[in-house]
């Protein structure tokens, strides 16, 4: 294995480790409490590297107190232009591989033995100790990060109760009287738009029809003009000119994707989109486009015999991240903390992140305001538990819909790479063969750019 696997280590890397006498083993990159993950910070005076275990999570506050330093943490295309520079795809640590103050967090050096990242995403080094790690005299050893407790998953039908125990126990603990009222008016305040509440009742018309459909959108001049401009855009490839909301119904998108749609799109515009964005993620409406498309994508392999309902499986991957929209619009101090953190610990989900800092995630608390919303259960169910492979409850193929899109997104280079090993399993969940997917998932790729103008119509200015 040594020089067939060796040979896809970057050459920087194997200078390195030779330059430096650094004994090491090399392996496949397995999950590993003790892996070695880097987190970049910097300000006026340089860059800042923090080794820390990948199950741990570096406290910002802790850091610059460590270093008395005002230190921020590095954007994603900061990032992504030193490994370009250095041709690597991901960032061993040594502390004199780079050009940085390094800190080497306690638990880290204390462990033995330590897997590093290699420079290739597929192999780790492993090294004996936290002593090879450390080649500067300058390098501190401090304790600047915490431990992730196990998450304890709760399938009981009380899921949403549960939750905003979870949630009014989270905004207790806030010592800001202002922001604790904030997120209290936000689960029940915003109302359902206007437009979200006559299709939900649309719903469960016997006497629906596009007609009673068109008309609900096309009293919102806004929302109609985007559902002509979807039905419009070369994704659908539609033949002529669409004119008008009963065209794109008819003619392309469908009624159940038009409803589903319109109602997904009224959601998004309820709430004032949030002006940063780099924690490592497309804009909230080009992730919610790809995330919906790529679902979209997914369902149709699917067997007919199993396969969900196409119309709120898309919903639900288009709504799959409007607690990010909930969460800044409910206490901004806290969101944006909770962004910092997500920026600094790359190697960790963003819900993790949420549980340590807020004691709730995003995910829940869309959900639950989705379920006082009476927003159908499949949507609400896909929402909770887009992260969770292993749930099997209630309406769980929109759950592994959502987490496979992804996936899937991330692996074919459409979003930034997830940062947890992926569970396989949700193919057998939803029937699905994997080899049916990738012809899909390469056309999907293929018409990025029609999505991307889709996105992009969305986005304000």
């Amino acid at each position: 294995m040594g020089q067939q696997a060796n040979a896809t280590i970057p050459i920087i890397v194997r200078q390195h480790l030779a330059h430096k006498s650094i004994a090491h083993a090399l392996g496949p990159n397995k999950p590993n409490l003790n892996r070695a993950e880097v987190c970049l910070l910097n300000d006026d005076q340089g860059m800042v590297q923090v080794f820390v275990r990948s199950g741990d999570i570096v406290e910002l506050d802790k850091v610059r107190a460590c270093t008395d330093r005002s230190l921020n943490p590095m954007t994603q295309s900061e990032i992504a232009k030193l490994k370009k520079k250095l041709g690597v795809e991901t960032l061993p640590a040594f502390d004199d591989f780079i050009q940085a103050q390094t800190i080497i967090d306690t638990r880290l050096f204390d462990a033995a033995p330590i897997y590093i990242h290699s420079g290739a995403s597929d192999q780790l080094l492993a090294v004996k100790d936290g002593n090879s790690l450390r080649r500067k005299d300058d390098t501190q050893i401090a304790s600047v990060a915490s431990e992730l407790p196990l998450q304890n998953i709760d399938y009981e039908l009380s899921l949403f109760d549960h939750d905003r125990e979870q949630i009014n126990s989270a905004v207790t603990r806030f010592t800001a009287l202002r922001i604790r009222q904030r997120l209290e008016e936000t689960l029940e305040v915003p109302p359902l738009p206007d437009t979200a509440q006559a299709i939900i009742r649309l719903r469960v018309d016997p006497d629906a029809n596009i007609e009673k459909l068109s008309q609900i959108v096309e009293r919102d001049p806004s929302l109609a003009a985007q559902v002509v401009s979807w039905a419009s855009s070369s994704y659908y490839s539609a033949p002529g000119s669409i004119k008008s909301v009963q065209d794109a119904i008819v003619r392309v998108l469908g009624y159940d994707l038009v409803m589903n749609l319109a109602l997904g799109l009224s959601l998004g515009k309820s709430l004032e989109l949030p002006q940063d964005n780099d924690h490592g993620f497309p804009s909230y409406w080009h992730q919610a486009v790809y995330v919906a498309a790529c679902v979209g994508t997914i369902v149709s392999a699917i067997p007919r015999e199993f396969r969900p309902g196409f119309g709120l499986s898309y919903l639900s991957g288009l709504l799959h991240n409007f607690g990010y929209l909930i969460m800044a619009h409910a206490f901004r101090p806290h969101f944006e903390t909770t962004n910092a953190m997500i920026s600094l610990n790359r190697h960790l989900n963003h819900q993790h992140i949420e549980k340590h800092v807020l004691g709730i995630t995003r995910d829940q608390i869309a959900a639950s305001l989705m379920h006082s919303w009476n927003m159908p259960g499949e949507v609400t169910m896909g929402v909770r538990y887009q992260s969770d492979p292993q749930y099997l409850g209630i309406n769980s193929d929109q759950a592994h819909l959502i987490y496979l899109a992804r996936h899937l997104l991330s692996e074919y280079n459409m979003i930034p790479a997830v940062p947890e090993r992926f569970d396989d399993s949700v193919y057998e969940h939803l029937s699905l063969d994997p080899k049916d997917v990738v012809p899909l998932m390469e056309q999907l790729r293929d018409n990025q750019a029609e999505l991307d103008m889709i996105a992009t119509s969305l986005t304000p200015d």
